[in-house]
């Protein structure tokens, strides 16, 4: 299985002098196509930093990122990074950025406009998203008027409408009860399986590992170790928020 995301001594710093902060300290790390990855470790550890970077939405101080064998980190220009972000991969925040005067049809069709998908081409996609999120009832409704678990629900059908090889999800479930966060893990989880669609999931909650290949530990910009899944309960044994 070929390797989607590569980094290489992967270093970002934030600043100068005595402001100078070390987000991440010499990262290498290497994720397989269709792996669910979840990267943990205790806040200002640089989970969210490392996710940006695989990204594409900051750039390394240093170092390479290669993903899907594009060196992104080699890029130059945000119109570049910004194609390559809207063909290749999708994002989910724990925050879900929807625009509240759109429906939830005109929301998810976002992704599709920037790529200049004709209408009634992007209206097909933009409905097969939303019906895999089980929101088909929903398409005419306004982010008001849903549950948070709905708006997530939203979020994650724009992410996908596009097709991405990589889905990167940055605390998804961090403004959701556990009910709706085992409903969003379950998706993720059928997006990985069924589609082939390779995950990497930011989180601080270990409860969700369960549902990952593999989970990585950050620690101070870090990676302390990747542990397989018969080895979460080292993990947890031992991990420290």
């Amino acid at each position: 299985m070929s390797k989607i995301v590569v980094l290489e001594d992967v270093w970002k710093i934030y600043g100068s002098g005595e402001a100078k902060v070390i987000a991440l300290r010499g990262v290498n790390l290497e994720i397989e196509e269709k792996d669910f990855i979840a990267i943990v470790g205790p806040s200002g550890s640089g989970k969210s930093t490392l996710l940006h970077i695989i990204g594409g939405l900051d750039r390394p101080s240093k170092g390479r990122v290669i993903v899907g064998g594009f060196e992104i980190s080699s890029l130059t220009g945000d119109v570049k990074l910004s194609f390559f972000r809207n063909r290749f991969i999708g994002f989910v925040f724990q925050i879900f950025y929807l625009i509240p005067r759109l429906t939830v049809l005109q929301n998810v069709e976002l992704p599709l406009i920037a790529r200049g998908v004709p209408k009634k081409e992007r209206r097909r996609l933009a409905l097969e998203a939303i019906k895999m999120v089980g929101l088909e009832k929903k398409v005419n409704s306004r982010s008001y008027q849903l549950s948070g678990g709905e708006q997530q629900r939203v979020a994650i059908a724009r992410a996908i409408v596009g097709k991405p090889k990589l889905l990167l999800a940055d605390e998804p479930t961090g403004n959701l009860d556990t009910a709706n966060s085992k409903i969003i893990m379950e998706f993720f989880t059928r997006l990985n399986r069924e589609l082939g669609v390779t995950v990497i999931l930011v989180t601080h909650n270990l409860g969700l590992i369960s549902y990952c290949n593999k989970a990585v530990r950050l620690l101070d910009g870090k990676i302390v170790r990747t542990y397989g899944k018969s080895e979460y309960d080292k993990l947890i044994a031992t991990f420290k928020i």
